[in-house]
């Protein structure tokens, strides 16, 4: 028995968590000694755990080593690995940051040290601040690992009892309500009842009176307890104690001299070796670019991404295995297969790449080489875009920082220039990530949004579409961003979610700006002292206020119809107007109206017929407002605004106020709406063809969840705004005239009679003189000096990069394309705009179907975010990066050091070693598998490095091949069956059958993990696992003993098929991998087979047609037995031994079953020899039994190798629970309803299982018997 040794004070938090850790595992808990431990075991603290010697006899002191081994045998620790590290990780938070901290507040109050108020003060600070952070992570959670209570909620419970009891008045608690909620929930468990009693919450934090010494609250610990209070001892319990404290003394001896031998100098014992590193190896073979990579050198001796990574993509492209005319005479000629087609989301030409793009392009690179491997023509079409914002801020940034200049001072054709220059120089970089990655596009087809091919489209499309009239000018609100100068689009407005009042950077002032709370001011009525309350979170735009509007049905305001209210800053009266959009329920009922300053207040304004006022200007200064307001910065208004109103009397409140801020994610400065004359494309039309062309059923959307919103937001689609005040991007191709003619009245900006479009300024005059009527030389141009929104190119990129508008070959070849793959996020930016200007522009829709894959997060949910450092750069990920690496970026990500520092301390706690080079092949195998439709993927690094241990498994498993395969060996030109295959290549040929088939559905119903799964699942767990094993006795005997040739041949064909085949079905996924194993093997028909794995062609179930749901069923029971017999094996430490297994069947066809299988099961379950028996045929006696099904009973030989009396414990306790199962089933099945409310299935169910008991129990009587016999 172990004995337990804890302090008997009620408020050693250290030895209580020991005891209710001790709770938590009844079967096997340790005897209480409430004293110190004896000198002689040299335990540090109480408390102290000694575990009897059949424990292996060791002493565990602290809280922490003693709880762990308890929680483990309480199997409290986690259910897996990971669960595990998190407990750990909470274990850690408990003892150095809660654990201190609960001390310095409670202590003094317990007089355990001297009250320093000061210090006690800031010790209570302190603790708040945890227990807050504590708290939000508590929000979302029951019990802070899993679904259940673990070790980690008996440690921090056990750290925070103290605070709970003496410290965290009702007050504290309830701003901690997830913390409280949490405590309270582990107090209650019975576990803790018992060991703590009912704990008393702190009223009010006083000093703590002493109480006696007893272990808890509670009634008792332990039965075994033994507390110092105790009555005292008879002679007989004095006697067997001393018995017990002699027996642990020989037990301290024994370990002192085990102590001693350790010291002593080594025997030649060889020490074992440090646990193996991943292994790095490079490829050193002299191979130019473009060369194919020397594959007749051997393998090394594990797979290092570095090494298989090596040069072949260089020759991938040079032999124009990525290009549709690969293999083809001409791409006009039809092809049979089909045709593939589908056009990259074009990524910034500022980017870099990050896990978002590495996921894309995981998923459309494995669906390519998918279609490539089917014999499709198939093309993937590269291209970037030129980011207009991005790529302006970006240059204007760098040409500030490296020459102190602005574009401005430039001018813009030379900052253009300065632009093309960097993208001359950088612009490729993202190119260069996308081969690392594998990627196989068609790079002599890459195209970049301003190439002259792509922008001469741009220019045709604006003016088209300007021509029919369906874009046009007018003058409406758009999104500004003052620092910017410009116009941006939704997609570039972050919206940012406070709670109430939050201090924001604000770039161009000094001091921090309020967002979240709502001001309450006052309008006077005029002609009477009566006033109307209304409220705002922009204060300062009651200057240009023009009205307050109430609902035509609000009962308080009747009264004002017709009625007008007076401006406090100006002698402009502003009508009282009644709308129905007024929320009467909120506030006042009363609204203030900013017609050019709000998109609600601007529809109000339009329906009115309202005064708009522009109160801002481009750069954010205050215009058409008194003084002192003009020429304010529109922040510092916001506080002469406020402070004006409480002057004259018309303040009311200021409170807290949950709002959305949006902010510009280029800049980080707050968008304000602004009225700007700009050009519109009227979507209405468009729109709706675009909804019809999915309700048709003629563009089909992947998962079709998104249907509803695809569907919601076409049909309330708004005009859209492709107007930017920027240099960089596609210059919009308008012309505002001005006629030199007397008889002709000057235009206005907003007239679209005024503008014409043109493809030269020549045309544009031809058009304008026309238009007026007046020779061309009257005619005086000025060109728009915006550019279109990014969006608008990206909308047209499916066919611009074809060179519409004229009729090219890949135009009419490839388009339209086949399918657009691409992140859910920007399913309306781009998806829906490349939708509505395909059929408006060619009449054609520009794919057929539409896959969206999910949002990548990091692995605990997070968005990813810089300022978490939690953003991983996937070459990190491939070729690794160390913690002070990843650090070292944080450097140059503008973040500001208090952002920084949390980053890292993310980074810390998640990488705490870096990130270990995966490779490419994992990486992408990873994401795939990731991606189940309609869910965000929270990705784990460690799950990227379990793929890179798969495929050190492919490597070895092709490797032993390799060797068992012989240099000689010659595959047979076709894959087929012979007739002469064994059960095991029977099974793995239907195996391999399986797998093709869930191959070929996930392909085609976009089912990526089901892919991952199946492939994951034959490499690993049926070929390595199960037929690489059952087949080594074939070969060994073919060499041996010379016999046996055939069957060893007709092995090795299968064993050549699985790889080959394999490595085929797993090529789309990884690459890399799979070229350089698949070099390595011998061709069927080397004349005229593929050069390259990814051109050979992809398994198709016609060709691999062996699957036999009888042979699997049959080697699904057989596996069922050797797992029975391992485990048997494990339980009896039987690691080297091979002992006989005798396998007795139900029935004849089992018993003949088994005995077809016996080599394979002998080989998988180490046993010496298989002898499967009938029912009636007796088991020779010294067998430990186990049960493999209610068809067969296990009994391995274990006379004279085992612990009877512990199999007969054993299989009584095996006889218990069978016989209460048996007892609860009757019981069920003896209600008087059962038959009635039981449905049919569900009694069958039961009785089927009653009947499997009653067969085991039989069973399991039998065998306790056959024990009974060898005692």
């Amino acid at each position: 028995m172990a004995f337990l040794y804890v302090s008997p004070h009620p408020d050693d938090f250290r030895s209580l968590l020991a005891l209710i850790a001790a709770e938590f595992c009844p079967s096997s808990r340790p005897k209480t000694i409430n004293e110190d431990p004896p000198a002689s075991l040299n335990a540090r603290s109480r408390p102290t755990l000694v575990l009897s010697p059949g424990e292996g006899g060791f002493i565990l002191s602290g809280a922490t080593a003693v709880s762990w081994y308890l929680a483990l045998k309480g199997k409290r620790a986690g259910v897996d690995t990971k669960q595990q590290s998190q407990v750990w990780q909470w274990l850690s938070f408990a003892d150095n940051e809660l654990t201190p901290v609960s001390c310095a507040v409670v202590f003094p109050l317990m007089g355990v040290m001297g009250v320093d108020k000061k210090v006690q003060h800031s010790s209570r600070a302190e603790l708040m601040r945890v227990l807050k952070a504590f708290d939000r992570a508590l929000e979302p959670k029951t019990f802070l690992v899993g679904e259940s209570i673990t070790l980690a909620d008996m440690a921090v419970a056990a750290a925070v009892l103290l605070p709970f009891r003496y410290v965290l008045e009702p007050s504290d608690r309830k701003v901690l309500t997830n913390v409280t909620r949490w405590f309270t929930t582990c107090v209650n468990q019975p576990e803790f009842l018992k060991v703590l009693g009912k704990t008393d919450l702190c009223e009010k934090m006083v000093p703590v009176t002493p109480k006696e010494n007893a272990v808890a609250n509670g009634s008792s610990v332990n039965s075994d307890s033994v507390t110092t209070n105790d009555p005292p001892k008879t002679e007989a319990q004095l006697k067997k104690e001393a018995k017990k404290r002699e027996k642990l003394e020989k037990f301290q001896q024994k370990k002192e001299m085990e102590a001693k031998k350790k010291t002593q100098p080594p025997t030649e014992k060889k020490a074992k070796p440090d646990k193996k590193e991943l292994a790095v190896t490079t490829y050193t073979s002299p191979t130019l670019p473009g060369e194919k990579k020397d594959v007749t050198s051997p393998l090394p001796d594990s797979y290092s991404p570095q090494y298989v990574e090596a040069a072949w993509y260089s020759w991938w492209e040079k032999e124009g295995f990525f290009k549709p005319e690969y293999g083809r005479k001409s791409i006009c000629d039809q092809n049979p297969r089909g045709l593939f087609m589908m056009c990259i989301p074009p990524p910034n030409v500022t980017g870099s790449l990050h896990l978002g793009h590495a996921l894309t392009n995981a998923i459309q690179d494995t669906l390519t080489r998918w279609h490539r491997m089917r014999g499709e023509t198939t093309l993937w079409n590269p291209g970037c875009d030129h980011a207009g914002i991005a790529t302006q801020v970006v240059v204007e940034k760098k040409l500030m920082r490296e020459r102190g200049m602005s574009r401005h001072d430039f001018g813009r054709e030379k900052f253009i220039e300065e632009i093309w220059k960097w993208k001359n120089e950088k612009g490729d970089r993202i190119y260069h990530q996308l081969r690392k990655l594998g990627s196989s596009l068609d790079w002599d087809r890459a195209c970049f949004t301003m190439d002259p091919k792509l922008s001469y489209a741009v220019q045709e499309a604006f003016i088209r579409m300007h021509e029919e009239g369906v874009i046009y000018r007018s003058k409406r609100l758009v999104n500004w961003s003052c620092t910017l100068n410009s116009a941006i689009s939704d997609i570039e407005v972050d919206k940012k979610e406070l709670t109430g009042r939050t201090m924001l950077p604000v770039p161009g002032y000094k001091e921090k700006v309020e967002f979240g709370v709502l001001v309450s001011f006052s309008y006077k009525v005029d002609g009477s002292d009566e006033e109307v309350i209304v409220a705002t979170t922009r204060i300062e735009t009651m200057l240009g206020d023009t009205a307050v509007a109430v609902h035509p049905a609000d009962s308080r305001y009747q009264h004002l119809k017709g009625k007008m209210v007076l401006h406090p800053f100006c002698d402009r009266k502003m009508p009282v107007v009644f709308d129905d959009f007024v929320d009467m329920s909120f506030g006042t009922g009363a609204v203030k109206i900013t017609p050019a300053h709000d998109h609600n207040d601007y529809e109000v304004g339009v329906r009115h017929n309202l005064a708009f006022i522009n109160i801002l200007d481009e750069n954010g200064m205050l215009i058409n407002v008194p003084p002192p307001f003009l020429g304010m910065k529109r922040f510092e208004a916001r506080k002469a605004v406020l402070q004006a109103l409480k002057d004259r009397g018309q303040f009311k409140e200021i409170r807290d106020n949950p709002m959305v801020v949006p902010v510009c994610s280029r800049s980080k400065d707050i968008v304000e709406p602004l009225m700007k004359p700009q050009w519109y494309v009227n979507c209405t039309e468009m729109g709706k063809e675009a909804a019809d062309a999915v309700r048709n059923g003629q563009l089909k959307i992947i998962p079709d969840h998104h249907l509803k919103t695809w569907f919601n937001w076409l049909d309330n689609i708004r005009d859209w705004c492709i107007s930017r005040q920027l240099w960089w991007g596609h210059r919009i191709p308008a012309y505002f005239i001005t006629v030199d003619d007397a008889s002709v009245k000057p235009g206005e900006d907003t007239d679209g009679h005024y503008w014409v479009s043109g493809r030269s300024e020549e045309e544009a005059r031809e058009k304008a003189a026309k238009r007026f009527n007046v020779p061309g030389d009257k005619i005086t141009l000025k060109q728009d000096g915006d550019v279109l929104d990014t969006w608008f190119s990206s909308g047209i990129f499916p066919f611009s990069i074809f060179g519409w508008p004229n009729e090219t070959q890949d135009l009419n070849v490839f388009y339209p394309g086949t399918l657009l793959e691409t992140g859910h996020d920007i399913l309306f930016f781009w998806v829906a705009r490349m939708v509505m200007m395909g059929l408006k522009l060619t009449g054609k829709l520009p794919f057929k179907e539409v896959y969206l894959h999910a949002v990548v997060r990091d692995a605990h949910g997070r968005k990813m975010s810089k300022s978490l450092g939690n953003v991983i750069d996937p070459l990190d990920v491939i070729s690794g990066i160390s913690l002070e690496g990843l650090h070292a970026q944080l450097m140059n990500s503008n973040l500001d050091p208090l952002e920084e520092e949390r980053a890292k301390q993310g980074q810390k706690a998640d990488y705490p070693n870096g990130i270990p080079e995966c490779g490419t092949d994992a990486l992408r195998f990873a994401l795939c598998a990731y991606t189940s439709q309609g869910r965000d993927i929270n990705l784990d690094v460690n799950r990227i490095l379990g793929y890179r241990f798969f495929c050190n498994k492919l490597w070895n498993a092709v490797k032993f091949a390799m060797k068992t395969l012989g240099d000689g060996f010659v595959p047979s030109e076709t894959a087929q069956l012979c007739g002469e295959e064994s059960v095991s290549d029977r099974w793995i040929l239907s195996r391999l059958s399986a797998a093709v088939a869930l191959c070929d559905a996930g392909f085609k119903s976009y089912d990526f993990p089901a892919i991952t799964t199946s492939i994951y699942n034959f490499w690993l767990y049926e070929l390595c696992d199960v037929y690489l094993e059952s087949v080594k006795p074939v070969f060994s005997k073919a060499e041996e003993e010379n016999t046996n040739q055939r069957q060893a041949l007709v092995c090795r064909q299968t064993l050549y098929t699985c790889l080959e085949v394999g490595l085929r079905l797993l090529s789309p996924l990884m690459p890399f991998v799979t070229e350089e194993l698949y070099q390595r093997l011998p061709r069927r028909r080397p004349q005229t087979d593929a050069p390259s794995i990814s051109v050979t062609s992809y398994p198709e179930s016609q060709e691999f047609c062996w699957h036999s749901e009888e042979v699997d069923r049959d080697m699904e029971f057989v596996m069922t037995v050797v797992k029975t017999i391992r485990s048997l094996r494990a339980d009896y430490n039987l690691t080297k031994t091979r002992a006989d297994c005798y396998l007795q069947c139900i029935d004849s066809a089992t018993t003949s079953l088994l005995q077809k299988y016996c080599l394979q099961i002998q080989t998988l379950s180490y046993s010496q020899a298989i002898i499967p028996l009938t029912a009636n045929q007796p088991v020779p006696e010294g067998c430990a039994v186990a049960i493999a099904s209610d068809r067969c009973t296990v009994n391995l030989m274990l006379k004279g190798l085992i612990d009877v009396e512990k199999e007969v414990a054993k299989l009584t306790a095996k006889k218990c629970d069978l016989e209460k199962q048996m007892e609860k089933l009757r019981e069920k099945m003896a209600k008087s309803d059962y038959k009635e409310k039981v449905p049919v299935k569900v009694q069958e169910q039961d009785a089927e299982k009653l009947r499997q008991s009653q067969t085991e129990l039989e069973k399991v009587q039998e065998a306790t018997e056959n024990f009974r016999k060898m005692m």
